[in-house]
C-alpha cells in the first residue's frame, strides 16, 4: 500500500500501477520529503514528477504545499492510476493545481513547458544512460534558477551524468537498493 505520508492530505492511500513501474518506498519518501522540507523547496514549489508511476511523489510535495504539480507518465494504464490518485488528493485538498500528461518524458520536455522549482525523475531501472542524460539536458533549461532536482535509480547504475546536462549533484544518499542523488542548475552552486 501507498500512501500520502504528511501535510494537508496525510494518511491519503494511493492506487500503484500493477505492473511496469517500481514505487517509491514509503521509508524512501519519507527521508527524501523530510530533507526537502528542511531545504525549504516544497512550499510553493512548481513541481514536476517525470515517469510519475502512481504520481505519488508529486502528490506528496502536493500535500505538503507545493503550489503546482505537473504528472508525467507514458503507460496508458499507469497514467490511469496516476489520474485516479489525482483526483483523490486534489478533491481531498480542494485543489486542482494537478495536470496529469500521458507522454513520454522527452516529448513531454521538448513541448518546452516549465520553469520548475522541483522535479522528481524516477525512471525505470532499466532506462539507459543516454536516456536518462537526454532527459536531464532536456530538462535543464526549463528549470527555475534555484530548482532542485532529485533522480532516483538503482544503486549499482551508473551515476547520472548532470554535468552534461549543465547541473551538478550537490547532494547522494543510498537507501538500501535505492540511490537518490539531488541535483542544482550548475549556475545554483554559487548561492547554495
Amino acid at each position: 500500500m501507498t500512501r500520502i505520508i504528511a501535510g494537508r492530505a496525510r494518511g491519503l492511500r494511493l492506487d500503484v500501477p500493477g505492473s511496469g513501474t517500481r514505487p517509491t518506498s514509503d521509508r524512501v519518501r519519507e527521508s527524501l520529503f523530510g530533507a526537502l522540507e528542511s531545504a525549504d523547496a516544497i512550499a510553493d514549489a512548481r513541481v514536476l514528477d517525470l515517469y510519475a508511476g502512481s504520481g505519488a511523489l508529486g502528490l506528496e510535495a502536493l500535500s505538503r504545499g507545493a503550489s503546482a504539480v505537473d504528472l508525467v507518465e507514458r503507460s496508458r494504464p499507469a497514467a490511469a492510476v496516476v489520474r485516479r490518485n489525482a483526483a483523490t488528493v486534489t478533491k481531498a485538498l480542494a485543489d486542482n493545481s494537478v495536470r496529469v500528461h500521458e507522454t513520454a518524458v522527452l516529448t513531454f520536455l521538448h513541448r518546452g513547458a516549465g520553469p520548475w522549482d522541483l522535479v522528481f525523475t524516477d525512471p525505470p531501472y532499466d532506462l539507459t544512460d543516454d536516456a536518462m542524460t537526454s532527459d536531464l539536458t532536456a530538462l535543464a533549461p526549463l528549470l527555475s534558477e534555484d530548482a532542485v532536482v532529485v533522480i532516483e535509480r538503482a544503486r549499482r547504475s551508473t551515476p547520472p551524468d548532470v554535468a552534461a546536462a549543465g547541473l551538478e549533484v550537490f547532494r547522494e544518499k543510498t537507501y538500501g537498493d535505492t540511490a537518490v542523488w539531488w541535483a542544482q542548475p550548475a549556475a545554483a552552486s554559487q548561492s547554495r
